[in-house]
């Protein structure tokens, strides 16, 4: 170690708010409710070899798995200063369409040395449904896919690539807008990291990058060394995948010696036919996320931590699907299960450092249509909100995103001024949070009320199987999704597209938290 621990900390502290520095540029200058509101986005900064050095703490699932886009990128021809790479391509280090990654490298003496990156979720990028979150049967359906690209060239735009990724949206000038607030992203990230070896020199912000990335292993290490050796299993299920498949299980086996982990994630689902299959990456950010939330707050959000984790997954199966396979459900809510079950295994071992289930889904709402006040295409997205898991020496949170989410809401204020839609409620559902020693938290309830014809699509779970609890702890409420017209309630399957017209209501119910140790 070259670095005092006092100067591997000012550098800990550099780079990382290099990172928060491009997410606040990327929501102050974003155009979509997704982006300025929702702040559905992701800032880090890579080594030249793609390994990540740095990250704002924005999106879990996000951060986990953008190693693998910078990767992707490495093997393109000709990389210059002043290029910006761009993808979404899942099976080539995205997640799924909607969340488009920009990469833009930094020089310095004319040798690349980083790379700094912004990934937003993008409102709507064609597929379809409007939202680009429809129940596809395969990625083709899903929106305009994105191989890795220069969207710049020395600075020269692409044109026909730029025309040709914004018309397949149904909201081309959103669209613009928000890509330019990446690219601005980028933009100041690149200035602040010159900047940075300017007066550190390239030498030391190189070293400190490797030692970060050591001291993160270390770290983890010791996490795991804390867990007692063994093996640990665990198995929970998806609700559906709207295309037919039920019950569909993910299985986790964790075998713990001394400082390494292997998870073992073999015999969960094949591949199935709807939408939630994820790729590699998105199960891989999945896991190393769980192990992450057990670390001190003082661990360096890097790749390093991956080092100490091994994890295995069958070829072709839902947590490693293969093109065409469709994605776009797999990175929402699969990621969740995911997270649940590693969790679940990891509560046999270390009871008291793991939380009982969270909500387990992001209640993906997506909607869209013609705006009558404007006469123009729009589509909107967004994830609600649900109960978190109690834990050892306290109650779940209530009302609040968990695990590979991490946005906010969209304001009531926000959402009526921009679309055709009323919110008749927006309030904790009480009493969704399971019983236990530390209470799950509670739930939200949603009510929409549409004033115009639109285009809806659901993409939910936990809506048939409850979220868990530990230690005796009692199950969260399950969701409910429920379609009003007339004062006539009906209720709404796991994962729906459906037309509304002026007048319907939906009303959202998403799952409480499960509770931690015996009520008694």
């Amino acid at each position: 170690m070259t670095l005092s621990a006092f100067e591997l900390e000012i550098y800990q502290n550099i780079l990382s708010s290099i990172a928060e520095e491009m997410g606040v540029v990327l929501i102050r200058a974003g155009f979509s409710p997704n982006i300025k509101e929702r702040r559905d986005l992701s800032c880090a900064i890579f080594q030249s070899n793609g390994e990540m050095i740095a990250q704002a703490a924005h999106i879990p699932i996000h951060l986990g798995s953008m190693s693998f886009a910078v990767r992707a990128v490495l093997d393109m021809p000709d990389i210059q200063e002043g290029d910006v790479l761009i993808l979404n391509d899942p099976f080539k280090g995205g997640t799924h369409l909607p969340d488009v990654t920009c990469i833009a490298p930094v020089f310095s003496n004319n040798k690349l040395e980083f790379f700094v990156a912004s990934r937003a979720h993008h409102a709507d990028i064609g597929g379809l449904t409007p939202g680009a979150m429809p129940l596809s049967t395969s990625i083709e359906e899903e929106g305009i896919l994105i191989p890795p690209s220069k969207l710049y060239r020395k600075r020269r735009l692409n044109k026909k690539l730029f025309n040709e990724i914004l018309t397949s949206s149904r909201d081309p000038e959103e669209r613009e807008g928000d890509f330019n607030a990446q690219i601005g992203a980028l933009e100041l990230g690149e200035k602040r990291l010159k900047e940075t070896i300017t007066k550190y020199s390239l030498k030391r912000v190189k070293e400190a990058g490797n030692e970060l990335l050591d001291y993160s292993e270390k770290m983890m290490k010791e996490v795991i060394k804390e867990i007692p050796d063994g093996t640990y299993e665990f198995e929970d299920y998806l609700d559906d995948d709207g295309a037919g498949t039920k019950k569909i299980p993910i299985k986790a086996k964790i075998t713990i010696t001394g400082q390494k982990a292997k998870v073992d994630l073999r015999g969960s689902s094949p591949q199935v036919k709807g939408n939630l299959n994820t790729p590699y990456s998105v199960t891989t950010g999945a896991v190393i996320y769980v192990f992450q939330c057990l670390a001190p707050s003082s661990l360096p959000l890097n790749s390093g931590s991956l080092r100490t984790v091994e994890i295995i997954v069958d070829e072709n199966s839902i947590l490693n699907a293969k093109f065409p396979a469709a994605v776009v459900g797999g990175n929402v809510e699969t990621s969740q299960r995911v997270v649940d079950v590693i969790f679940g295994a990891l509560s046999k071992a270390a009871p008291k450092k793991v939380p009982a289930a969270s909500a387990g889904s992001m209640s993906n709402f997506t909607f869209g249509g013609i705006n009558p006040r404007t006469g123009r295409n729009f589509a909107y997205y967004e994830t609600i909100a649900g109960g978190m898991g109690g834990r050892f020496g306290a109650d779940g949170v209530s009302a609040v995103q968990t695990h590979m989410t991490n946005t906010l809401n969209t304001p009531i204020e926000s959402l009526e001024r921009e679309l055709p839609v009323m919110l008749n409620s927006y309030s904790i559902r009480k009493q969704s949070g399971g019983e236990g020693k530390y209470r799950g938290g509670d739930s939200i309830i949603r009510e929409y009320k549409f004033l115009s014809k639109a285009t809806v699509s659901m993409i939910t779970e936990r809506r048939k199987f409850s979220p868990y609890g530990v230690e005796g702890g009692e199950c969260g409420k399950k969701g409910k999704n429920i379609f009003i017209r007339s004062h006539r309630a009906a209720k709404i399957d796991p994962k729906a597209t459906f037309e509304v017209k002026n007048g319907d209501i939906i009303r959202i119910e998403t799952p409480g938290g499960g509770g931690w140790g015996n009520p008694r």
